[in-house]
Formats: C-alpha cells, structure tokens, sequence
C-alpha cells in the first residue's frame, strides 16, 4: 500500500466480526503483537480498537446479525449518506446504515454488483488507522470475485479509483496510487465462499508469523510464497474461521 494515512476514497479501517472476541484478542495479540483496547460503554457491544503502540490499526467486534465471521475494509468517504445513494445507483445494495459511530463518524455496509461486502466510513473525531504499512498494521486490501469487470466498473464509479491491469491481476488506486487489488476467484475457492474483501497486514517475516498462527491454533490457506521478485505473501485463518493476508513489510506492492 502506497497510502500512508487515511485518503479519501481508500481503505482506512479493517474490522473483524468474530463469533469469540476473547479468542480473537488473544489470536492476534500472540500474533501481531497488538495491544487491544474494548469499549467499556454497553452500547458499543464490546467493540475493541487494537494498538501498536500509540496507534489504532484495526478492530475486533461481535458478530452483526447478517455477518458471517470475516475481516471486513472500510473506505473513507467525505459524506456517507451521498456515497450510499451512488453504490445504488452504481448497481450495489446498502445493507445497514448510514448510521452514526457516537461522534466517532457515520458507517455504512453495502455490497457490491458481484456480491461483496465492504463498509464506507465518513470520519468525525475518528479518521480510521492511525498505522500503515509497519509490521502488525494493514498493508494491502484485496477484493476477490468472480465478475471483474462488473466489479472495475462499479469501484471507479463510486470511489474514483485508478485501475492498474495486467493479465492476471488489477491494482486500485488514488490518483495512482495503489493501495490494493482485485483477483478473479474462477474456481480457485470452494463454491460456498462468496466474492469477499480481505485484509493483508505487514509483518517483519511471512514465515515466521505463519508458525506463530499454526501454533496459536490458526490455520494455512495459502502457504508462504514469493510473488515474483518483490513480495512474500501468505493466507491465513484465525481460529474461528476469519481469513487475512500477511506480506513481507518494506516490500513494495
């Protein structure tokens, strides 16, 4: 990721909707070296804000009712409510909100033409990760479907996205910018997984913290590999089920 802050029409927060809070705090804390931080109020529903140091890189949250447990991308948005009439109107479906986060900024959930959920944020007081790119934040965003042309259309409708494609893979970005990807799942997944965003997060080693997830009782869904010359990646899942990324942190996209 190229971005370094929260920009406007780019990923600026990930979220994991999970079935076992307690056991995702410990997961990622082993894993990423995170220092999680829950909301003490009842009606933030145990929303907890995950540091690396003085930083919030990412959240860790109960279950909504129509959730599956997954990592979810927010993108920036100057006005929410706006935004979320151009996803309709782009063919997309909003599926909750727009609604407003306390005074922390106004949220959105909607799903793409393809069938992909991804969230909009409109920041207030809370501008979204505070970290790129350094080991244990995010790095990447990817979205996986099957209908990637419906998909190019709708992203730079909505946000304005510059689009980077070659024969195997498209890159999005802000004025160039790239900040994440887009795969075409043909019949690399399992019928039941659907078109989905996912996070990749920095790390120092990609091996390492693949045997840090194993022996922390996650899972490999794709083994370290090497991306040509210039990234080492790797597919993890967490002990209830979330997949994410990780890649070699310093490593350009």
């Amino acid at each position: 990721m190229k971005l370094d802050k929260p920009v406007t029409g780019g990923p600026c927060w990930t979220e994991l909707g999970t079935n076992d809070l307690e056991g995702a705090k410990r997961f990622y804390t082993e894993l990423f070296g995170w220092r999680p931080e829950t909301d003490p109020r009842q009606e933030a529903g145990g929303y907890t804000v995950a540091h690396l140091g003085d930083a919030a890189v990412a959240a860790l949250t109960r279950l909504y009712q129509f959730q599956p447990v997954a990592w979810n991308v927010s993108f920036a948005v100057a006005d929410a409510d706006a935004t979320a009439r151009t996803v309709e109107e782009a063919g997309g479906t909003v599926i909750l909100g727009p609604l407003d986060v306390f005074d922390a900024g106004r949220f959105a959930v909607a799903l793409d033409p393809t069938g992909a959920a991804f969230q909009l944020w409109q920041p207030r007081t809370f501008p979204g990760a505070g970290l790129f790119n350094a080991p244990g934040s995010l790095g990447w965003v990817e979205l996986a479907t099957h209908d990637t042309d419906r998909a190019r259309d709708f992203y730079a409708t909505v946000f304005g996205w510059t689009v980077n494609a070659s024969e195997w893979y498209t890159q999005w970005g802000i004025d160039g910018e790239d900040f994440g990807g887009m795969a075409d799942m043909g019949d690399r997944f399992p019928p039941e997984v659907p078109p989905h965003w996912m996070p990749y997060f920095a790390v120092a080693d990609v091996d390492a913290t693949t045997q840090v997830a194993i022996e922390a009782d996650g899972s490999v869904l794709v083994e370290p590999t090497s991306m040509g010359s210039v990234r080492r990646i790797a597919v993890l899942r967490d002990p209830q089920g979330a997949a994410f990324g990780v890649y070699a942190a310093g490593e350009e996209g």
